[in-house]
């Protein structure tokens, strides 16, 4: 198996041919080179965020929420870009600038899938933070970003939205049906969209295997270490959330759920309690 720095060769080949992967924007490139100094201009960042109404949205949001709120309410984006520190601004951007690439999807679907990914993104860091050497913000990241290309394969496949209907509510293996249908699938769409976006490489790695059944069995050589906490407490989260939220139309069951627990090492007193500390804080933002 190619090491997972990035999908091999031919995949990027086969995804190339198949599918346009959105370029990567000036906004972008611009609070990344900032992001990377070292020592990043605030302010300049904060004049970015708030040009742009989504963005300055979604940052406040974000600065106010359980993983964040650390005491007032923030209602200025200069303290919400104090609050989340550089590299949650990157995501904002990112994120914000990803949505925006998806002309010629409904926006109401858009705003469902951002809207749902950046509640797990909150629940995954919730629940990194419990789990000792797990970084919140990467833990973050990653959910925030592990399905970005759903949209992209939106886009780019007019049966695709059925398809994935089809295939989480009846449990199926969502990128089998994607490779079968497409001869791509939104893993590997996904890291290379990770990484032609300057995501860090852990992200892009963790993207390409996260829907592997076997993934916290996979060798070094084939996935780091440091990335399977991270798909860990995605999986935990996004099985609770959906738990609690009461959504049927999630990618993880209860096996990939018991196997997250098991190598985060996680009891089920602990998972009892986890549930309840993110259906307090879900609750609390109105879910």
């Amino acid at each position: 198996m190619p090491a997972a720095s990035s999908p091999a060769p031919d995949e990027f080949e086969r995804v190339l041919a198949s599918i346009e992967i959105p370029a990567c924007p000036d906004v972008v490139m611009q609070v990344m080179a900032e992001v990377q100094k070292d020592e990043p201009d605030i302010n300049r960042l904060a004049h970015i965020i708030a040009s742009d109404v989504g963005m300055s949205a979604m940052t406040l949001k974000l600065a106010n929420s359980a993983l964040f709120n650390r005491g007032a309410a923030v209602s200025s984006v200069p303290h919400a870009v104090a609050r989340l520190g550089t590299g949650n601004i990157q995501n904002i951007v990112v994120a914000s600038s990803l949505r925006a690439s998806m002309s010629g999807l409904p926006d109401a679907l858009l705003e469902k899938f951002w809207d749902r990914a950046a509640v797990l993104a909150v629940a995954a860091g919730l629940v990194a933070r419990r789990q000792y050497g797990i970084s919140s913000d990467s833990a973050y990241t990653f959910a925030l970003f592990h399905d970005a290309a759903v949209p992209v394969m939106m886009r780019r496949f007019k049966p695709y939205a059925a398809l994935l209907e089809k295939a989480q509510s009846e449990g199926g293996n969502l990128c089998a049906i994607e490779q079968e249908n497409f001869s791509c699938s939104h893993d590997v769409v996904g890291a290379l969209l990770a990484r032609n976006w300057g995501l860090p490489a852990v992200i892009s790695q963790a993207i390409r295997f996260h829907h592997d059944p076997d993934v916290f069995g996979l060798p070094e050589s084939a996935l780091p270490r440091e990335a399977l906490p991270l798909i860990a407490v995605t999986h935990v989260a996004e099985f609770l959330t959906a738990e609690i939220l009461e959504e049927a139309d999630t990618d993880v069951g209860p096996v990939m759920y018991a196997r997250a627990l098991a190598y985060l090492g996680v009891t089920e007193a602990d998972a009892s309690e986890l549930r309840d500390d993110l259906e307090q804080a879900l609750r609390a933002t109105g879910r």
